[in-house]
């Protein structure tokens, strides 16, 4: 469909464009003494108006010939040849419409039309033409760029939901399986301590579910699940796992992307806390400080690590993914000093709208 014919708004600024053309001829007609101002305009806003819709065709000439696939000879031999009809065209109007015009009112003195001024008028109307060709040329390159762009968005958006939707079905394996034979011996020595693993892991996979499902959620919903996590955990290890969490009161509300710090404290047990013969403590810490949200979580790690430990994959996902989220406005950096390994980010600082 046209862009511009369907397109109310546009279309009255198209027509406003092409009765400033008519005005434009008039004034040429007048300078060039073959009317009076009055005969000028009756001549030449009509047939500016009934023209335009015949140059409206170059955008179908320019959709048949894109850009990135024009070669010069033959769009030359399209543009010109749909500009000398277009021409024919308008001279068949100025000629149809002053004879017309004469008969509509006795007041109207037509145009005339000699034979330089036929000429005249049939390389006015093929300029015109060609000159349509190239605004058409323009709006269909503009529209290009904002459809690449809206493609881009949806790209980002499909992106993140699909990473959401691999932390969702990718929730470590090991962890499950784990718990799941730990409330298995708990059921024989312990059973208020099996039913409260039961409890917790079934809260954990709920709230997992829950936040997956939306593209930002508020810091102390991230923080929650990563109690109920550890909550499961120290089941498991005991006075081996320990957790010290220091979530400040203006940091609490601050939306941050699902799932970054869950997957940190589920890589500073299994890579770190595990393979320590007295354990550790997972620590994790939150600010907000001149307009960015700053988070931390570190855990003691060994000094020869096992075979078993992590390469890195999951925090250069965590850096991939805050670039396609934030672009360049976050970081994410780790390192690892005095037997304490550190992640730290750094998100813009923002709340829900009020």
């Amino acid at each position: 469909m046209h862009p511009i014919l369907t397109n109310p708004r546009k279309l009255l600024w198209y027509l406003a464009a092409w009765m400033l053309t008519g005005l434009f001829i008039a004034l040429l007609l007048v300078t060039a003494d073959l009317a009076q101002w009055g005969s000028a305009l009756l001549f030449a806003l009509p047939v500016a108006f009934l023209y335009s819709f015949v140059a409206s065709s170059a955008y179908y000439v320019c959709r048949s010939l894109p850009m990135a696939n024009r070669r010069f000879l033959f769009a030359l031999a399209a543009f010109g040849g749909s500009s000398l009809l277009a021409g024919f065209a308008w001279l068949a109007i100025c000629q149809g419409w002053n004879q017309l015009a004469q008969g509509l009112s006795t007041d109207y003195a037509p145009v005339p039309v000699a034979q330089h001024v036929a000429v005249m008028l049939f390389a006015a109307g093929c300029g015109f033409y060609l000159l349509s060709i190239l605004g058409h040329d323009v709006l269909i390159a503009f529209d290009n760029v904002r459809l690449a762009e809206r493609r881009a968005a949806e790209s980002r958006v499909l992106a993140r939901d699909a990473e959401l939707q691999v932390l969702r079905t990718q929730i470590n394996p090991h962890f499950l399986f784990n718990s799941l034979n730990s409330i298995s011996a708990l059921t024989t020595m312990d059973g208020p301590a099996a039913r409260s693993m039961t409890i917790e892991l079934a809260q954990f996979f709920r709230q997992t579910l829950a936040l997956s499902e939306k593209q930002v959620i508020p810091l102390a919903d991230e923080v929650a699940l990563c109690r109920s996590f550890l909550a499961i955990e120290k089941i498991r290890f005991g006075k081996k796992l320990g957790s010290d969490i220091d979530i400040a009161d203006d940091a609490q509300a601050a939306l941050i992307p699902p799932m970054i710090l869950q997957p940190l404290v589920e890589n500073a047990i299994k890579h770190g806390i595990r393979d320590l013969v007295d354990g550790g403590t997972v620590s994790i810490r939150a600010f907000a400080r001149d307009g960015w949200l700053h988070l931390a979580v570190s855990n003691p790690v060994d000094i020869e690590p096992s075979t078993a430990a992590g390469n890195g994959t999951g925090l250069r996902n965590l850096q991939q993914r805050f670039a396609s989220i934030y672009g360049g406005r976050a970081r994410a950096s780790w390192a690892l000093a005095d037997g304490q390994f550190t992640v730290e980010m750094a998100l813009p600082l923002t709340y829900v709208a009020a």
